[in-house]
């Protein structure tokens, strides 16, 4: 630790009036020592200005995604209200800049605690104006315009673009990472052609940031202004493979354009771009860039299984780019992974229901039929089994290889493409216990609900009113909207119930033990039937509900409070409940995401 005596910090009205960019405070107060005014994170007033976000532009950026909402406020509100507090902004905040370098030049190259100079902070945060102008303060040109600098200007500025902070970052590398074209088109303004821009620490160059953004405008631009652009990446990967994780087809484009054939190029893994795109299931449009540029990428296997682009999106689960790859490469299907494990193995694990017969894979509506692809259903993997097998063996109630399979799979969750790890195997559970478990609870609620609505059926709510000459009765509120509600939903609830029981009631009596066929065709439909039932159910209930709320209403109608409050009370609960429901599952797939 400092000592006490040393510590350095900048005093709060300092403080404030860098950020805010009031220059009077600081020519009221010549007498300051610009140089040594610096935050604990050793950064000068200049970097405490450019790191400061407009508080304006700020909440635009908040309210953008709502405003974009209303086609017609977006284009008519937003984008003049953004820049002319944009420029209002830079304009006060260049007026800052310019006066501050003109009392202390020095603060120009001073870095702060990570090694960054004013540069790096202005490109990070997008701030083109000011880069133009910390360019022209340190060409210190006469007559202020860039284009007549000598030689010695030029290196000056090139030595300062060349300044890398502590992550071996220049300042090319942040604004690439930001993503604002104009920036990067002024740092590369008097930079070298043939510079060869260095990775950082993480081996990203500026480069490789761009097309991890996928920015297709930003690639061009540095692939047409710097002659040594090195292809690479992180992991042994290049440009094309961040591309590739970018989801960009028109990247994938650009870069094949300029740096000629890297779809085979290898990651340290042995993936290469289309084995990124076919398990982060990238747009069929980048697949289909990758293979016309070269067909013989669809047939590279990785290190470690052997695995083939087709393979992964199979493992992944999808379809649409194993359709695509099919569609381009049919005979790519015979390649299988070191342990035997071909294309409808990894359908089998994958699926939940198994695709046979031709219909393999359907695209448009387009059925891919290639006898390479059904000869596979013969061909057997790890372990000695075929994708059928691994079928069967996976939906039945037998042990046998179920335990191995799912020791694979287990195994295969562990690997990682693209930085991202293959998707969970949520793997069938289905047995003739559990299936005797769904139908009975099935059985147990739509008998329920069918016992108490027909009860309520033949108990008429508030009685009935007879007539002379008649052992028949008329319901007394027979002519009431409420009552008439009642009738409907009651009976509603009562045949969605009884529907119920028809569907499953009985069924699994007709399936003998030890009948494989049987039970394999049980075990196919057991999820549809399930749908059906539930739905069923479902109605069933909200039926019922409605029919309750309206018997209590004709019931309490002379007291007008309650039988509002008891017809309000059910679907209002319903309701909440739903609701918190709902919300329980959004916040899930946020945190999975």
């Amino acid at each position: 630790m400092e000592p006490e005596g040393n510590i350095i910090h900048m005093d709060a009205w300092l403080y404030k009036a860098a950020a805010e960019g009031n220059i009077e405070v600081f020519n009221n107060n010549q007498g300051l020592q610009l140089e040594s005014l610096k935050t604990p994170n050793h950064c000068n007033v200049l970097h405490v200005n450019l790191a400061t976000q407009e508080n304006a532009a700020f909440l635009f950026n908040i309210f953008l995604p709502i405003i974009k909402f209303v086609p017609l406020l977006y284009g008519c509100f937003f984008p003049p209200m953004r820049d002319l507090i944009t420029n209002i902004r830079g304009e006060k905040r260049s007026d800052f800049i310019e006066q501050i370098l003109s009392r202390c030049p020095s603060l120009l190259l001073q870095t702060n605690g990570k090694g960054q100079t004013p540069l790096h902070v202005a490109a990070r945060y997008g701030h083109s104006a000011i880069v133009k102008l910390l360019i022209k303060s340190c060409a210190k040109a006469r007559d202020g315009y860039l284009e007549k600098l000598g030689m010695d200007q030029v290196n000056d500025v090139r030595e300062m673009l060349r300044i890398t902070d502590q992550e071996s970052n220049t300042a090319l590398h942040e604004a690439a990472r930001c993503g604002n074209v104009e920036v990067v088109k002024a740092l590369l303004e008097f930079e070298d052609p043939d510079f060869p821009y260095s990775a950082n620490i993480k081996q990203e160059t500026p480069l490789y940031i761009a097309a991890r953004r996928g920015d297709g405008g930003m690639l061009r631009m540095l692939l047409d202004k710097s002659k040594s652009t090195a292809h690479g990446g992180p992991h042994g990967g290049t440009v094309l493979h961040a591309a590739a994780m970018a989801r960009d087809a028109e990247a994938v484009k650009i870069i094949l354009e300029k740096k000629g054939n890297l779809t085979k190029e290898r990651d340290e893994d042995g993936h290469t771009p289309l084995h990124y795109a076919a398990h982060l299931g990238s747009r069929l449009s980048v697949v289909e860039e990758l293979l016309k540029r070269d067909v013989s990428a669809a047939y590279i296997g990785d290190k470690k299984r052997g695995m083939t682009p087709l393979l992964m999106a199979a493992r992944q689960g999808n379809g649409g780019t194993s359709s695509k790859i099919l569609s381009i490469c049919p005979d790519c299907c015979e390649k299988v992974d070191n342990k035997g494990l071909n294309l409808l193995h990894y359908t089998a694990f994958r699926d939940s229901v198994f695709p046979s017969g031709s219909s393999v894979f359907k695209r448009g509506g387009v059925e891919l039929v290639y006898g390479s692809v059904r000869n596979l259903m013969e061909l057997e993997g790890a372990f000695g089994i075929t994708p059928q097998e691994v079928y069967n063996t996976l939906q039945s109630k037998k042990q046998h290889h179920k335990q191995q399979i799912k020791e694979l799979l287990e195994e295969i969750e562990n690997d990682q493409v693209a930085e991202q790890p293959v998707r969970h195997f949520h793997l069938p559970n289905v047995s003739i216990e559990r299936l005797e478990a769904i139908r009975n609870t099935h059985l147990i609620v739509a008998a329920l609900i069918a016992t108490v609505t027909f009860a309520a059926a033949i108990t008429v709510p508030c009685g009935l009113e007879s007539e002379k000459g008649s052992k028949q009765g008329t319901p007394f509120l027979i002519h009431e909207a409420a009552f008439k509600a009642f009738v409907v939903t009651n009976a509603m609830a009562f045949i969605f119930s009884v529907s119920a029981l028809f569907i499953h009631f009985g069924v699994l009596d007709l399936v003998p033990i030890g009948s494989e066929a049987l039970f394999k065709f049980w075990s196919e439909t057991i999820l549809y039937r399930t749908q059906v039932v539930s739905g069923l159910l479902g109605y069933a209930t909200v039926a019922m509900i409605i029919a309750f709320s309206t018997g209590s209403y004709m019931v309490l109608k002379p007291s007008y409070g309650l039988a509002i409050v008891s017809y309000l009370i059910c679907p209002a609960f319903f309701f909440v409940l739903h609701w918190t429901i709902f919300e329980y599952y959004i916040r899930r797939i946020l945190l999975l995401h």
